[in-house]
């Protein structure tokens, strides 16, 4: 039986505890921000992030996606936080990193890979997210110093979330 590499599941985890560091930082009115051109603001990069893993788990593994929840109503194109509450949000990525480790884990255990996408290797899934969420993860962080961060609030982001890959 193939097994995930551990690396990768190491990798995955840090990225889930880099998304905790940040939301521990954010506030309710860190969500607002935009970059004033039409690009979203904070709160609808935070829900896509956590959107990303059950609106990809309905694709891939739709018993994987059942139970977790939407945060985001609209369209692709214009779309907006169902709800603004902070711990709410924590727990739709935490349910959606452990239903998107459970579906991969799964796929592993029956040899099997997902139908619509990652069809070379299931694990690709994860390394997708570990991936999209840094590249969010970056834009928010732009947003919040366009907004006014201090420095001090900066560096206590990235002193928060830095060194979980320096570990």
């Amino acid at each position: 039986m193939k097994e995930l590499p551990a690396i990768l599941l190491e990798s995955f985890r840090r990225g889930g505890r880099v998304n905790a560091a940040m939301m521990d930082a954010i506030t309710d009115a860190d969500l607002n921000p935009d970059d004033g051109q039409g690009g979203w603001n904070v709160g609808q990069h935070i829900g896509h992030i956590a959107e990303f893993r059950y609106g990809w788990l309905t694709r891939i593994s739709p018993p994987h996606a059942e139970g977790l929840f939407d945060l985001l109503d609209g369209t692709e194109e214009k779309f907006w936080l169902i709800s603004r509450d902070l711990g709410r949000i924590r727990e739709a990525f935490d349910q959606g990193d452990a239903a998107a480790l459970e579906a991969v884990q799964s796929a592993y255990v029956e040899g099997r890979n997902f139908p619509v996408a990652y069809t070379s290797d299931p694990a690709h899934f994860l390394q997708h997210i570990i991936v999209h969420d840094s590249h969010h993860r970056g834009q928010i962080t732009t947003r919040l110093r366009q907004s006014g961060w201090t420095k001090e609030r900066l560096d206590a982001l990235e002193e928060a979330t830095w060194p979980v890959w320096k570990e």
